[in-house]
């Protein structure tokens, strides 16, 4: 048996999860709703303040499905409660990121600034002038605009210039050496 996906998921307090046909799973909490069509194989059942999730047999798709959508439930759950956020961080001598309304400038060395549109449910919030965060109730949208911004300048291994997560480390490369 999968040990995450027999996990129950707790519904905290204020969280109201409606499992539709089609497995179709609406969870509702104080900072938004969230809707997700989940494998129809399996088995979502809420009991009391839980939420049950089982497989119909243990074929290897069925095993891998199994853990999959327990983790899918239990990140709409947390997103509804507390949310999501990624932190970036900007790198390198003029390089910094600037916001006004819902547009995020970035000058990266390039000849242009890049211009970059929160997109919906997604807010992003500059931290001084080289600290972006993005954040929101959606951890798949969450992390994909975050990987959006880091791919307009990725860290590069020689100087450590470019937009990098807060918690990555770059692994640093020695340079040329001159001839002796």
């Amino acid at each position: 048996m999968s040990r995450i996906g027999r996990m129950p998921i707790a519904i905290p307090a204020g969280v109201t999860v409606e499992v539709a046909e089609n497995n179709k799973v609406t969870v509702k909490g104080p900072k938004g709703t969230l809707e997700r069509v989940l494998p129809n194989e399996m088995e979502i059942k809420v009991e009391g303040a839980e939420i049950l999730v089982s497989r119909p047999n243990d074929l290897k798709k069925m095993k891998s499905l199994h853990g999959l959508t327990r983790t899918l439930i239990n990140n709409m759950v947390v997103g509804v409660t507390q949310g999501f956020e990624k932190k970036l961080e900007v790198n390198g001598v003029g390089y910094r990121a600037g916001k006004s309304g819902k547009k995020l400038t970035l000058n990266l060395g390039y000849s242009h600034p890049v211009e970059m549109t929160d997109p919906e449910e997604i807010e992003t919030v500059v931290e001084g002038q080289n600290v972006i965060i993005v954040k929101g109730i959606d951890k798949e949208k969450v992390g994909q605009f975050a990987a959006e911004i880091r791919d307009q300048r990725r860290p590069e291994p020689y100087k450590g210039k470019g937009i990098k997560y807060a918690d990555e480390t770059i692994r640093r490369k020695v340079g040329k050496t001159g001839k002796k």
